[in-house]
């Protein structure tokens, strides 16, 4: 029996694939690389994210680098950021899950002190128990340590939980911290990537819960 969902942000309850492509393409002119289509960065995207680049810019980072391809891209994401919306249903999705007597978390890898002003921003603080995003200045980990710390600062049992997100990490973060997982095809990756983690596929947040009440 689920009683509590942890919600992904970029790319599952925030529509922000066009900010993300232009964010990476900013990367793409700052190495000297043409830019990229929303297919071909879904085909390159993996975590750890520096993976995801060097296919990209067909070399290997070093720190520094690494450095000037993170404060590209999030300079770029965050001049775009006001132009995002919600995902289709969001608040009345939240609302629905809230008003059934359940609970819900909020745990993104994107930096938590950009993510809690732009979730109260957009109304959506008050239906979450807890929210947290990356404590560090440079991005791009893997999901599995943040969740299990997010499950045991609200000591809940990992078999009651669903982790709600959009791309494979998220079904391998929930696989290692013993979470169920629900995957939608809204963000970064392809289907046929999502399909072979074995977790469910969903085309929306609103069908990834009607899931789990049947």
């Amino acid at each position: 029996m689920i009683s509590h969902v942890v919600w992904d942000w970029n790319g599952t309850l925030l529509n922000d694939n066009h900010a993300v492509l232009a964010a990476v393409n900013e990367v793409c002119a700052g190495f000297g690389r043409a830019d990229l289509t929303w297919s071909e960065w879904q085909a390159a995207y993996a975590r750890p994210m520096r993976l995801s680049y060097e296919q990209v810019l067909q070399r290997t980072l070093d720190e520094e680098e690494w450095a000037q391809v993170d404060k590209l891209y999030h300079d770029r994401y965050d001049a775009l950021l006001h132009t995002c919306e919600l995902a289709a249903g969001t608040h009345d999705a939240l609302r629905a899950w809230t008003d059934s007597g359940r609970t819900q978390s909020l745990l993104s890898m994107w930096f938590h002190s950009r993510l809690t002003p732009t979730v109260e921003q957009y109304g959506l603080t008050s239906y979450f128990t807890r929210i947290d995003g990356l404590p560090g200045e440079v991005g791009g980990g893997s999901k599995a340590d943040s969740l299990r710390l997010h499950l045991e600062a609200q000591r809940l049992d990992p078999t009651e939980v669903v982790l709600i997100g959009d791309v494979v990490d998220d079904a391998n973060a929930a696989q290692a911290a013993g979470t169920q997982c629900v995957l939608v095809t809204t963000g970064a990756m392809t289907l046929e990537a999502l399909q072979a983690t074995g977790a469910p596929v969903t085309a929306s947040i609103a069908e990834a819960l009607q899931l789990l009440d049947t």
